[in-house]
């Protein structure tokens, strides 16, 4: 299917953008009060998500400034489809239910970034077992769909929808967790992104780690273009190769110390010096006999 999508000429940052535009139309029909017109457009926003990765694949086209766009338009979409569902309750129900999309969403964000903070810092990040997995932007809008049958089945689904994306969250924050877990760097080393003494805040933490990849591709380490995620996994591998080559080098000399220890425990004391030689320096010279 992507393929003959990418055939036809259709780009992948063109469904991702024309995604947005089903999204926004939404989101007007749901605040109007059309709730059976959106599941339809719903489901082509859907389609427009699931198939701009494979159609950007499929043509050779994926690049990390598509990842980003595809990104943040899905996050802009989330935003504006909330705003609809949150416009429709305060137009039937009481006011306080408009704050249940605003907390749907947040949880959404919550779940999006626990996945890109661990990969930034390099953690070895899983969906989190199946609880990490449960509530993703598929199946969300799935869920918000069959909201849209009934509107009084809408606030069940809502608190539904809040309960297990916020599962879905903590589910990540644990294992990202559990991920972060183990030694701590040799020499002090903070991994990418970690707070030290010196400095707290966003402000500290964004430098050193463009300081950190600045000298990662100038030395060769990371490329253009690639995630930073690869920076501190190779950092650490050739860390431990220092390290262990280091260790090696210290234990060859130990060994030659002793070696040299034992030859010349083996040729016994040494002998005195001859009574005509000069002394240390500074020391009397010795009797010559009048």
């Amino acid at each position: 299917m992507s393929r003959r999508i990418a055939r036809l000429g259709v780009t992948a940052d063109v469904l991702t953008a024309s995604g947005l535009v089903f999204a926004v139309a939404t989101a007007l029909v749901v605040a109007t009060g059309h709730l059976l017109v959106g599941i339809p457009l719903l489901a082509v926003t859907g389609f427009h998500d699931l198939f701009d990765g494979p159609v950007a694949k499929a043509a050779g086209t994926a690049s990390v400034r598509g990842a980003l766009f595809d990104s943040v338009m899905d996050r802009f979409a989330d935003a504006v489809l909330m705003a609809g569902v949150a416009w429709y309750l305060v137009s039937v129900h009481d006011g306080e239910l408009a704050l249940l999309p605003l907390a749907v969403l947040a949880a959404a964000s919550l779940v999006s970034y626990v996945r890109a903070k661990a990969d930034a810092l390099g953690l070895p990040m899983t969906n989190g077992g199946v609880f990490g997995g449960l509530m993703e932007r598929a199946e969300r809008m799935i869920l918000l769909g069959a909201g849209f049958l009934e509107p009084w089945l809408l606030v069940p689904v809502l608190w539904a929808l809040f309960g297990l994306t916020a599962l879905t969250a903590v589910a990540r924050f644990v294992t990202a967790w559990r991920a972060a877990e183990g030694p701590a760097l040799a020499g002090g080393e903070a991994p990418a992104g970690a707070r030290t003494p010196s400095g707290f805040g966003w402000r500290s933490e964004r430098g050193a780690r463009r300081s950190s990849v600045r000298r990662a591709r100038r030395d060769g380490y990371l490329a253009p273009g690639q995630p930073q995620g690869e920076l501190a996994a190779r950092w650490r591998a050739r860390r431990q190769e220092a390290l262990e080559s280091r260790s090696a080098r210290a234990r060859a000399r130990r060994e030659r110390t002793e070696a040299a220890r034992a030859v010349r425990a083996s040729r016994g004391p040494h002998r005195a010096p001859r009574s005509g030689h000069r002394g240390a320096r500074g020391s009397d010279p010795p009797d010559r006999g009048v």
